[in-house]
């Protein structure tokens, strides 16, 4: 029986402008759960845009993915309720923490079929949401970060739908290992070069830990 996941939102929204530190920011972060289907696209769902395209979007961040069972761990360390779509994610996920997805993953999503790329790296406009500068740093040092979607297959997405793991990447590389190598055990050479022999891995991942690597030998 092949395994499947819960979608528990499907989330999209325009950049809108913020005022933060005394000026105007641009950020697509605002996301809002949708009832319809969108059409899913090499990058971006339909009705979904990214504001700097030169840290967001893109073919290896065409889908922003977020696991539901964070939000308890959130709530209860912020003192809020969080609405679904909090962390800027496109999919509110069930049943897909960091510990057990791996770079290369492959899933279908409604018609489409997607596969994961990276870790997602928060920006400090994930601060600026939730007027918690220091958010985004916690977020990477404890790593519940969430993660991205490449598109493999464009299609029709629905909230409704359910995430089916068609591959499984025979390499292992967890998003937890991946952020602790990038984030906490910076120095770990072998490990660097374990995620490095993915070949799915996003090609921003594989610039910064390839320049990792070679100061590492080289030192």
């Amino acid at each position: 029986m092949a395994e499947q996941m819960a979608i528990r939102s499907l989330n999209v929204s325009k950049p809108i402008e913020v005022e933060h530190q005394g000026k105007t920011v641009r950020t697509g972060i605002f996301k809002k759960p949708v009832t319809g289907a969108l059409h899913l696209s090499t990058v971006n769902f339909a009705g979904d845009e990214q504001a700097d395209l030169r840290f967001h979007g893109g073919p290896d961040k065409a889908v922003c993915v977020y696991p539901f069972e964070r939000y308890a761990y959130w709530e209860a360390k912020l003192g809020v309720t969080l609405d679904l779509g909090a962390f800027g994610e496109n999919l509110t996920t069930e049943g897909m923490l960091e510990e057990e997805i791996c770079i290369g993953d492959q899933f279908r999503l409604g018609e489409a079929v997607v596969q994961v790329s990276q870790p997602r790296q928060p920006c400090y406009k994930l601060g600026v949401k939730h007027g918690l500068p220091e958010l985004p740093l916690e977020i990477q040092q404890n790593g519940y970060t969430g993660y991205y979607f490449r598109v493999l297959r464009e299609g029709e997405v629905r909230p409704e739908d359910r995430l089916e793991r068609l591959e499984k990447h025979p390499a292992g590389v967890t998003l937890a290992f991946a952020n602790r190598v990038m984030h906490l055990e910076k120095e770990d050479a072998e490990g660097i070069r374990r995620i490095l022999a993915v070949e799915e891995l996003s090609d921003s991942w594989r610039e910064t830990l390839t320049a990792r690597l070679t100061r590492l030998t080289e030192e």
